[in-house]
């Protein structure tokens, strides 16, 4: 393929290279709806500790999986609350992850000191094609050393981590895209000491992707369309808590939480 700016440096692969890589236990970099991601097969690879690895990561924070549907909430979760299946069917695919009790299909190594695993069906083509031909749930973290910060940019992936993994699966037609206006504003002020300015770029951006999505223009490709990463929900309590506030607020939530 073309579109791989790493002049070697890390190696291009076809969908059937990379779900065949995935099967073998290694680690593979692809698109995703919010960000690039970093992922192995939840059943070739034994845990996460090759992504802890990849990323310079301390072991022991856990792992979300991408997963191909709502219905998978019921085989990965166990005692899953109804609010949950109700934002799943709302916000699936989409940029939402809902940490839920694991049931016995996960493997320990997967599950957070709590017994919990994070699920979340993507909205990128890319990244439901892996699933489907490797045949199970992936698990993703995002493709940057740890610290570091997440990049919907291709040309910001890091080359020294690439060369690292099986290579990167970048579908032939995914365009050129930069992460938007609004998350370069809010990262600038957070970094300028400037906190509430770069909340507000932040809720910004997070409104036009909304304002793409209810007018229909977003995910017309499998470029993220902003950058930002999913919102994370404990969904383990009567009521859902906020672990990482991301591309979705409780506000756009409410009508699945009453």
């Amino acid at each position: 393929m073309s579109n791989c700016p790493f002049d070697g440096a890390c190696c291009p692969l076809s969908l059937g290279e990379a779900a065949c890589a995935l099967a073998a236990g290694e680690a593979v970099v692809f698109p995703t709806d919010t960000v690039f991601g970093l992922g192995v097969s939840v059943k070739a690879a034994a845990g996460p500790r090759l992504l802890y690895d990849l990323k310079h990561r301390d072991a022991g924070k856990p792992v979300a999986w991408l997963v191909e549907g709502p219905e998978t909430l019921d085989v990965y979760g166990r005692d899953v609350p109804a609010y949950a299946r109700r934002l799943a069917e709302t916000f699936w695919p989409g940029a939402l992850t809902l940490v839920v009790r694991a049931s016995a299909a996960v493997p320990a190594a997967f599950r957070s000191p709590a017994g919990t695993i994070g699920l979340r069906m993507p909205d990128s083509e890319a990244a439901l094609a892996l699933i489907r031909a490797v045949g199970c749930p992936l698990a993703v973290t995002s493709a940057n050393l740890s610290g570091a910060p997440d990049t919907a940019r291709i040309e910001d992936l890091d080359g020294a981590l690439m060369a690292r993994t099986a290579g990167v699966y970048l579908p032939d037609d995914l365009p050129p895209y930069s992460i938007a206006s609004g998350v370069a504003e809010a990262a600038e002020a957070v970094e300028a000491g400037e906190a509430a300015e770069g909340a507000a770029a932040l809720m910004s951006s997070s409104a036009r992707v909304r304002a793409d999505v209810a007018a229909g223009t977003a995910g017309d490709s499998d470029a993220p369309s902003a950058g930002i990463a999913s919102t994370v929900l404990d969904c383990t309590g009567d009521v859902p808590r906020v672990l990482r506030a991301g591309a979705l607020t409780l506000e756009d939530m409410k009508g699945c939480l009453s």
